[in-house]
């Protein structure tokens, strides 16, 4: 194993300490949901372009050196990406990691889930917008929810503790869903977050009146629920606000990147498929790790492109504001 020099941790300008790393295996997807692809003419990375799996875990490998401990592979659909278990398999085992999650439309799940929990995955982030198949399909403009449903089932059966559904909040779209995946998450034991629409969409037309805000979640839950109680973050830097239902069965979280931005406490950078390096989903710049990893560069380069790029992290990402610039990648070209 090498070592890097400098092995201080990576923090930025505001003293925002940077412990997790959000990796895009593949810019591919089996859906086109609408808030993160085009409906046709996709135009995806050449495969060439991708890093390899070695390259994605020089990179962790470097920067866990430097504090990251929190990986979590994504995508595009990170399942469409082939022998995916090895690459779980490499991560797990490396000094310094101890959190390795997955995020997944989970319609290729039910195939995957055992070997993946073989391989070391820890926690699984599965998108469920709807438990409607009329707006299943109005939301990724394919058929697939029994899939999905199949895969979560599977998950919990391969032995998964830790599972999270993710729900993206949609005005004059989901409102109806709201109630209908808290019985659901209740039902089987699973934590539900809902997230408000960000401007990642492709064919950028999101608006902020798309936005179903966390507020007005809140009250559709309380009103058929009862008062639900805010709890604690376990990090400072977790996104959402987590709240117990008032009966004791389960919990709920929020996460409000528009209404309420959480960027002060932000601890995250991101690898793009193609092996760009962001410090924000927002950002409007990268830097080019496959340069160094495919250049015969050392790994004390790598190490100071990202500390170059933590650096520069803006104080926020600015959605609602004059300074607000929308990046002109969409979410699954940046990774989720």
């Amino acid at each position: 194993m090498t070592t890097i020099i400098n092995k201080t941790p990576l923090t930025d300008a505001l003293g925002r300490v940077h412990t997790s790393l959000r990796i895009s295996v593949t810019d591919r997807c089996n859906i086109r949901c609408f808030y993160c692809m085009p409906h046709e003419d996709v135009r995806f990375v050449p495969r060439a372009e991708i890093l390899t799996f070695e390259e994605i875990t020089r990179f962790v490998r470097v920067v866990s050196q430097m504090g990251v401990r929190r990986l979590r592979l994504t995508g595009g659909e990170p399942l469409v990406r082939a022998e995916l278990p090895r690459l779980v398999e490499q991560l797990a085992a490396l000094p310094g990691v101890d959190d390795l999650a997955l995020t997944t439309n989970g319609i290729l799940l039910a195939e995957q889930a055992a070997a993946l929990r073989r391989a070391g995955l820890v926690r699984l982030n599965i998108s469920l917008d709807t438990l409607s198949e009329d707006v299943f399909q109005r939301i990724s403009r394919r058929a697939g929810l029994d899939r999905v449903l199949a895969g979560i089932a599977a998950a919990q059966d391969a032995g998964f503790e830790r599972i999270r559904l993710n729900a993206i909040a949609i005005r004059d779209l989901t409102e109806a869903e709201i109630v209908p995946l808290a019985r659901f998450a209740r039902d089987r034991g699973l934590e539900l977050r809902f997230i408000e629409f960000m401007p990642l969409d492709a064919d950028g037309e999101w608006q902020a009146g798309d936005v179903l805000d966390g507020d007005a979640i809140r009250r559709v839950l309380e009103a058929e629920f009862g008062p639900l109680v805010p709890v604690g973050r376990p990090h400072p830097s977790q996104p959402a606000s987590d709240f117990e239902y008032a009966d004791g069965v389960g919990r709920v979280g929020l996460i409000r990147p528009v209404s309420q931005p959480f960027c002060s406490e932000c601890d995250r950078l991101r690898l793009t498929a193609e092996g760009q390096v962001r410090n924000c989903l927002f950002s409007t710049a990268e830097w080019d790790a496959r340069a160094i990893l495919r250049g015969n560069g050392s790994d004390d380069e790598l190490a100071e492109l990202v500390r170059d790029c933590v650096a520069a992290k803006a104080p926020a990402h600015g959605i609602g504001t004059a300074e607000f610039v929308r990046p002109e990648r969409a979410m699954y070209q940046i990774g989720g």
